[in-house]
């Protein structure tokens, strides 16, 4: 589905909410929904978001599937499941299925659309450091910036990133990965 596609590789959805005990920035299910709306009107598409509560053994799993809806008719979906806690202290039996449903269809999402945790400068991972992650994730960036046929603005604009600050590597690949969509806008 060609629609499906091109939300892939417009689609950028921030880790918008922080973990204050862990100090780790993560995305939500919300923050993908915010993220990929605008590009289902673009690209004339509905998004179906269901749950089917499974008891598999003696534990109860939320199973999402996330269906994507051209408007063709044609389908694409995605499926994943997250098991309920027992007992989660301060929340009650509703509220501990509400968190696993939305853990479910975050990894469906992730699914669908192709979303990676490819790490950015505020990952936890403590076996590589910020700058590590920083360089990988502009590797990356770079080869879509080439496998687009953008080499030249890739160099013109951004192939110094190995100088870039530590406290501006969000920013600074922000500011890549934005500009690779916007030339991709204009090359359609």
């Amino acid at each position: 589905m060609k629609e499906l596609q091109a939300i892939q590789q417009k689609l950028v959805a921030p880790k918008g909410q922080k973990n204050e005990f862990a100090h780790f920035n993560f995305r939500s299910a919300e923050d993908i929904l915010a993220s990929v709306k605008p590009l289902l009107k673009e690209e004339n598409c509905t998004l179906l978001l269901t749950d089917e509560i499974k008891l598999i053994g003696d534990r109860y799993y939320v199973e999402a599937t996330v269906t994507l809806t051209n408007s063709a008719g044609e389908k694409e979906f995605t499926k994943a499941s997250a098991r309920e806690q027992e007992v989660k202290k301060g929340m009650d039996a509703s509220q501990i299925t509400g968190a696993s449903s939305s853990y479910a269809r975050k990894y469906a999402m992730n699914g669908l659309f192709s979303i990676d945790n490819t790490p950015d400068a505020d990952t936890m991972n403590n076996s590589i450091s910020k700058k590590e992650a920083f360089e990988s994730s502009m590797r990356k960036l770079k080869k879509e910036y080439e496998k687009n046929g953008l080499e030249k603005e890739w160099e013109d604009d951004f192939s110094d990133y190995k100088e870039c600050p530590t406290k501006n590597f969000r920013q600074f690949y922000n500011l890549a990965k934005n500009e690779l969509q916007e030339l991709l806008k204009g090359v359609k």
